[in-house]
């Protein structure tokens, strides 16, 4: 997210974790001052047909089986009860990891639940341990230097995830005698990803804005950014109520609705993706969820080829890319510390050593806007307004009956993108929705974008972060836990995201679905 330096901004909640809570930002995002961008035109009324669907799956068949609707945590009891993080961030089937956890109990048990669809149970349980001796694990430091809180747990028990299927998974602690309950989040990730549509978890996201033990790369004790951390590492818990860090509201509507659909899939994380160059070779499609700011550059080099290569990339979010890292190991392995030291890159030690700013992508030095890869770029925070429809024949709306000028009240919030042509921005490219906003005063636009590439892909970016969280509106209206958006939107964004991933799932976008360029010649 966008922030100045001594601003003073409190962002652990801002995202809205039920309020979407707006803190003081002198400053309404990065694209401040910039011109206004133009108004999409029309394509006609008549949405083209969508790909058929394509044939039952490996994820079919697992979300054919029964679930466990008794999953969440329902008592998370005080803060220290039990808590826990896993040594490995992600796990390939069959290996085995460690948890290492804090209790007050005498003892807790763990549950594995796979998250998917299951019939609208969201989860099934793939494993419970026997009873775990509990112990209070010592208190958190804070390294002097960088800020970075460091626990210094000793393992506490061993997982073995043979015959765990690949997917997203929370591990629910369940202390002793009703004590208290929190998840630790864990991915077992695909082995290949061939011919499949590859969920990313924004794990670099989560640890960014997670602010256990009174630090994150936003704030520190003061609520500002002189006493922030530098950088965060993957080895504490996550501080939120239950312990899933952003998972829950940013990306686990989508899985829902992806396992729902039967196409192929495929588990991965931001970090596996900038370790292994090869990981998105032949992959349908690959999908940034709902809050998915920090990248590395190996990240986004590795998107970037797959993209370049065929592979179809939706951004179901926004503020995607935003920000760039550097992951360092820990005292328990490589890749579990992120570093970012964002306006202050010339402390860091890797930056004096020759290695990339991290800094974000469009700032010096090597300034590189999210937006060559992206088709919009992150323009402002915060917002709260009405999703608007300007180009209601392209095929995404197929089956939604919308018309122009339909407007969707909340669904565009916190954090937009919009497409700014005076950041490189790939062509062909149309605007689906062209959203009047108002930040902090200044009035501007966000955008719902799709491109093509000569190698085949499509690549589309929904210009709202309440995207995803809008797959689980239902209801009239009114609620803080869906910012007030309704049936309308939830009914819109389900058939849209639909489209998208049947389309994305069959192969390159490009050669049944080409971008016709909406945007004036001197756009």
């Amino acid at each position: 997210m966008g922030e100045q330096q001594g601003s003073g901004t409190n962002r652990r909640r801002f995202l809205g974790l039920a309020v979407g809570t707006a803190a003081a930002l002198s400053a309404c995002g990065p694209g401040g001052g910039r011109p206004a961008g133009p108004a999409a035109a029309e394509l006609g009324t008549q949405p083209s047909a969508v790909t058929p669907r394509p044939s039952p799956s490996a994820t079919q068949a697992e979300n054919e089986r029964p679930g466990n609707a008794d999953w969440g945590v329902s008592a998370a009891g005080p803060q220290q009860a039990v808590e826990g993080f896993a040594d490995r961030v992600s796990v390939l089937p069959g290996e085995q990891f460690g948890l290492h956890v804090s209790t007050t109990a005498p003892g807790f048990t763990v549950s594995a639940y796979r998250m998917g669809w299951y019939g609208g149970a969201r989860a099934r349980l793939v494993w419970r341990s026997e009873r775990v001796p509990g112990s209070r694990q010592p208190d958190a430091t804070v390294d002097q230097r960088t800020r970075t809180v460091r626990t210094g747990w000793a393992r506490t028990t061993t997982v073995d995830t043979k015959g765990w299927p690949e997917g997203s998974y929370l591990l629910r602690l369940d202390a002793e005698g009703g004590a208290g309950q929190r998840f630790v989040p864990i991915t077992v990730r695909s082995r290949s990803t061939t011919g499949k549509t590859v969920i990313v978890n924004a794990v670099a996201t989560w640890q960014a804005y997670n602010e256990w033990g009174g630090y994150n790369l936003y704030n520190g004790p003061t609520g500002g950014l002189a006493t922030r951390s530098l950088e965060v590492t993957f080895d504490r818990p996550y501080k939120y109520d239950d312990g899933a860090g952003l998972f829950l509201v940013y990306e686990a509507p989508l899985i829902a609705l992806a396992e729902r659909l039967g196409i192929p899939l495929a588990y991965t994380t931001g970090v596996d993706l900038a370790r292994e160059p090869e990981l998105l070779h032949g992959a349908a499609a690959v999908v940034s969820l709902g809050h998915d700011e920090y990248w590395s550059p190996e990240q986004r080099q590795h998107v970037t080829a797959a993209r370049d290569a065929g592979t179809n990339v939706a951004i179901l979010g926004a503020n995607c890319c935003y920000r760039r890292v550097r992951f360092e190991p820990s005292e328990l392995g490589p890749d579990r510390t992120v570093v970012c030291y964002k306006g202050a890159y010339a402390d860091d030690p890797g930056y004096r050593a020759g290695k990339p700013a991290t800094t974000d992508f469009r700032a010096q030095p090597g300034a590189d806007p999210e937006s060559s890869l992206l088709g919009v770029i992150y323009d402002g925070y915060p917002v709260d307004a009405p999703y608007v429809v300007t180009n209601p024949g392209h095929w995404l709306f197929a089956g939604t009956g919308v018309k122009s000028g339909d407007s969707f009240p909340h669904l565009v919030g916190v954090e937009y993108d919009r497409v700014i042509t005076s950041f490189p921005t790939p062509r062909p490219i149309e605007i689906l929705a062209h959203s009047p906003v108002v930040c902090e005063g200044r009035h501007s636009f966000a955008d719902s974008a799709y491109y093509t590439t000569p190698g085949g892909a499509g690549v589309f970016a929904s210009g709202t972060m309440r995207w995803v969280e809008a797959l689980d509106a239902h209801g009239p209206g009114g609620s803080k836990a869906d910012h007030g958006m309704d049936a309308r939107a939830g009914e819109l964004t389900r058939k849209v995201t639909e489209n998208l991933l049947r389309a994305f799932a069959a192969g390159p976008a490009a050669k049944a679905h080409p971008a016709n360029d909406n945007l004036p010649a001197n756009g």
